[in-house]
């Protein structure tokens, strides 16, 4: 999993609360179990007039010049509630997102993203709006900056800052790169250690275990 720390990208708003899983990526959008093929998917009933025809609906913020190639999305309340559907962190990630900002997630969601290295970011709905006041100043630069070792976006280096908080775990792993087996496998040496422990006292336990 690719470590996260900095990031830097075009921030489309799409301030919607209750955005589920299957808006995101309906399960017609969902040919293969593999992580690939899914980005043309991601948000198809609001993306296209015919999803089937992939024909364009010019009035969908990701579709609009501006925010041609958004990395960071800005939103409201409960977003990705539904299914637990991976294949919606997958989409996300495969059409270029780093980074979701939003009121709050549905858990299930928020945890797909962590093992999968996006960042979801929770802040107060004064604070969202603040962003999409920076990001609507400048036309051509729709931009935020989001600090992951600092905890702080901004818009600009002369700008005022908006800060954020991250469960420690999460950041830790995120900044790493890791996942739940990746941050598991730091501690082979007590998890050995153990076992070691734990066959001498309890032998019987491991009879027949090479």
């Amino acid at each position: 999993m690719t470590p996260f720390t900095q990031h830097t990208g075009i921030t489309a708003p799409l301030l919607r609360d209750n955005i589920d899983t299957d808006t995101i990526i309906p399960s017609r959008e969902m040919r293969s179990v593999s992580r690939s093929g899914l980005s043309e998917g991601l948000f198809a009933p609001w993306r296209y007039h015919d999803p089937n025809a992939r024909t364009l609906n010019s009035a969908f913020v990701l579709n609009e010049a501006g925010f041609s190639g958004a990395s960071i999305l800005l939103s409201g309340a409960n977003f990705g509630c539904g299914s637990s559907r991976e294949h919606a962190v997958w989409a996300f990630l495969e059409s270029g997102f780093r980074v979701i900002i939003a009121t709050s997630f549905a858990t299930i969601f928020r945890n797909n993203a962590l093992r999968n290295g996006l960042l979801t970011i929770e802040l107060h709905s004064d604070q969202i709006e603040q962003l999409v006041e920076w990001v609507s100043r400048d036309p051509q630069a729709h931009t935020l900056d989001v600090d992951l070792e600092a905890c702080t976006i901004r818009h600009d280096p002369h700008c005022d800052v908006e800060t954020f908080s991250v469960d420690p775990n999460a950041r830790d792993m995120l900044l790493q790169g890791l996942d739940e087996i990746g941050l598991t496998e730091q501690s082979l040496d007590e998890i050995t250690a153990f076992e070691k422990r734990d066959q001498a006292r309890r032998p019987w336990v491991y009879l027949g275990i090479d």
